[in-house]
């Protein structure tokens, strides 16, 4: 469970109801750089008061036995990220703190967006890893720019982005994650070498039709869950046809599962189609 916000106490109840629903943890938003979320000092604002930070953390695992990690920048607007980031690392460290997400740009709390802010700031993957060899006993895992599982797999390898940086224990994606979705099956072979058979994409959809079927007969709407899929068949035959059809007919009043139906199908006959074509080109070029 991610939690925003300043009050320890509204912090600490909330990490006690995150153990009590069976959460595995408890991360505090300091990254966040929304205007709207700053003028209640939460998010990326609270980077300018470690102390404050480091007793919401203190007060947090009072009241819980699940980890307590922090996810912040590494610096924000004038701040020297050189010499402000490892003082605030050192105070969430004091407080006992599991754990540390490193979004590797700074945030710009004045002047640029929220999206701006995820895609202007330049990134710095060097100090997270400085920070890290800082700080050897604590968890540092790295956010920020990584589009791919090979991308983030570079940080946990010794020499795997520079020979003179230490490896950081984890990394996270974000955005590439929720535009192919379909990246995150991949995780277990890739990185933790299991060989168990993953689920098609066509499986992974005909999962969801009967919670879709539910989500609809309680009043639902479609592209209230189509929205979040658009980018399940990224990169395959189709895959374009499929967000197109969804873009265009999930939205509708009489939207139903038919139309995810009527989507998965255009995608098989392009891949049959595509198949095809590629076929024929082969014998052709045997002939």
């Amino acid at each position: 469970m991610q939690l925003g916000g300043s009050d320890l106490k509204d912090l600490a109840y909330c990490a006690s109801l995150a153990q009590e629903w069976g959460y595995s943890e408890v991360n505090l938003n300091v990254g966040c750089p929304s205007d709207r979320v700053q003028n209640n000092m939460i998010g990326a604002c609270l980077m300018a008061h470690p102390k404050m930070v480091a007793d919401a953390v203190a007060a947090m695992k009072a009241t819980t036995d699940l980890p307590v990690t922090v996810k912040c920048r590494i610096g924000i607007d004038q701040q020297d990220e050189e010499q402000s980031l490892q003082p605030f690392i050192q105070a969430l460290d004091d407080a006992a703190v599991d754990g540390v997400i490193i979004h590797a740009r700074k945030a710009w709390l004045q002047g640029i967006s929220p999206k701006e802010n995820r895609e202007i700031p330049p990134l710095n993957y060097t100090l997270v890893h400085q920070i890290k060899q800082i700080f050897p006993h604590l968890p540092i895992a790295i956010n920020g720019g990584l589009k791919s599982l090979s991308a983030g797999q570079q940080h946990l390898q010794a020499g795997g982005i520079d020979r003179n940086l230490v490896p950081l224990d984890g990394f996270m994606i974000g955005r590439s994650a929720y535009e192919q979705p379909y990246l995150l099956a991949e995780v277990d072979s890739i990185l933790y070498q299991e060989t168990t058979e993953m689920p098609s994409r066509k499986a992974v959809l005909e999962q969801m039709y009967p919670y879709v079927e539910q989500h609809l007969i309680d009043g639902g709407k479609l592209i209230q869950i189509t929205r979040h899929m658009l980018g399940l068949f990224h990169g395959l035959p189709g895959g374009r046809m499929f967000r197109r059809y969804l873009s265009q007919n999930a939205f509708k009043q009489d939207a139903d599962l038919q139309v995810l139906q009527d989507a998965l199908l255009m995608v098989e006959q392009e891949g049959e189609r595509m198949a095809e074509q590629a076929l024929r080109f082969q014998q052709n070029a045997a002939s």
